[in-house]
């Protein structure tokens, strides 16, 4: 089963976008998009069991939109890999999350995918 998160036009380039799939009360999930590339993770930082690392709605990235940032930690971490360079947790890793992107632009994910 897959679940639709947005269209790739409703995700600018060089933004970062997080989802609740199947009716989560907070974003599971985030997308990270650079150019063509569409890169998934769970809303999660390695540090303390899994905390969300946005300080508010979609505010994954740091403030020159080159890495990902948990803000409550200050935890970096490479928006292609996921693993950590900066803070508490270098060396560990963010979880992927399988993205799609189908011919009509629309991402999605497999209901493995989301963490709930």
């Amino acid at each position: 089963m897959r679940t639709y998160l947005c269209t790739v036009e409703e995700l600018p380039d060089g933004a970062a976008r997080g989802f609740g799939p199947r009716g989560a009360s907070r974003d599971t999930l985030f997308v990270v998009r650079r150019g063509d590339d569409v890169r998934g993770w769970l809303d999660a930082c390695p540090h303390v069991d899994g905390a969300p690392l946005a300080w508010r709605k979609d505010a994954y990235l740091s403030a020159d939109g080159q890495s990902i940032v948990c803000y409550g930690h200050g935890a970096v971490f490479d928006i292609d890999t996921g693993f950590c360079t900066k803070g508490p947790c270098v060396g560990q890793s963010l979880t992927p999350v399988m993205v799609e992107r189908d011919a009509a632009g629309a991402l999605w994910t497999s209901a493995s995918a989301i963490n709930e």
